[in-house]
């Protein structure tokens, strides 16, 4: 396998990425909470874009696959710097962000900091604000206790024996990133897809999103049957197409 590429942003973390290059706009590929850059719609993704012949960038947040620094010190604040310096520094011109779960919360980050630089953004079960409205909403008053007195929470995960850990710093950070609580201004136009059986990242979420914020193309995608992982052969298709769709709208 390919060995990666390191960027270090102005926070002097050491970011893991892998870069093709290609015509533009290009694609940038932000992953999942706990997850990296070797997922299988990331390397969809990149298949898919080399094939078109079109730039691509996927990285690891610091804490997460082969990047430096360790998960539970990482808050979304953090991987909102570490993606910003990525397409800052990484790629030039108008970028299509394709954000999976945090990700997509990630991804708004960066289009709110950096719109110009932004062609489309491609949600797939994006989770914004999920440390407020997933984590602390749905912790219980003996969770809420530990986060508060021992600094960090344990939660059972579907994906793994060993459970979530959630930093209280990860709960207190996360509240000054919110972008549901305030107007979403996102001047592109924006795909989100979702699937109808995702327990980490209901529907709901989605929904919500799209009656929030405000774009002068947003459209949601909900495919029956599908989970969080997102990762079907129809699911991937879904997910080219709403890139095809985007660089449509662009060179249009």
């Amino acid at each position: 396998m390919t060995q990666p590429h390191f960027l270090t942003t102005p926070q002097s973390r050491r970011i893991a990425y892998h870069q093709t290059e290609g015509q533009g706009p290009g694609i940038v590929f932000l992953g999942g909470f706990r997850s990296d850059m070797t997922g299988t719609k990331a390397l969809f993704l990149q298949d898919w874009a080399a094939q078109q012949g079109r730039a691509f960038l996927r990285f690891d947040y610091s804490g997460h696959g082969q990047s430096s620094g360790d998960f539970l010190d990482g808050a979304i604040g953090d991987w909102f710097e570490d993606a910003l310096a990525a397409i800052t520094q990484l790629t030039a011109g108008p970028q299509i962000l394709v954000g999976s779960s945090m990700g997509g919360w990630v991804s708004l980050l960066v289009a709110k900091e950096i719109p110009q630089r932004v062609a489309g953004l491609v949600g797939i079960a994006a989770a914004p604000d999920f440390t407020e409205d997933s984590m602390w909403e749905g912790f219980s008053d003996a969770q809420r206790d530990d986060l508060i007195q021992k600094g960090q929470v344990e939660l059972p995960s579907d994906y793994s024996d060993d459970p979530y850990i959630i930093t209280r710093r990860l709960i207190d950070e996360g509240r000054g990133r919110l972008v549901l609580r305030a107007p979403l201004d996102l001047p592109f136009p924006v795909r989100l897809l979702q699937g109808t059986l995702d327990t980490d990242v209901p529907p709901r979420v989605a929904l919500r999103l799209l009656d929030h914020a405000d774009s002068p193309d947003i459209r949601l995608t909900l495919i029956k049957g599908a989970d969080h992982r997102f990762s079907s052969p129809e699911c991937l298709a879904t997910i080219a197409q709403a890139v095809v769709e985007l660089l449509g709208q662009r060179a249009g």
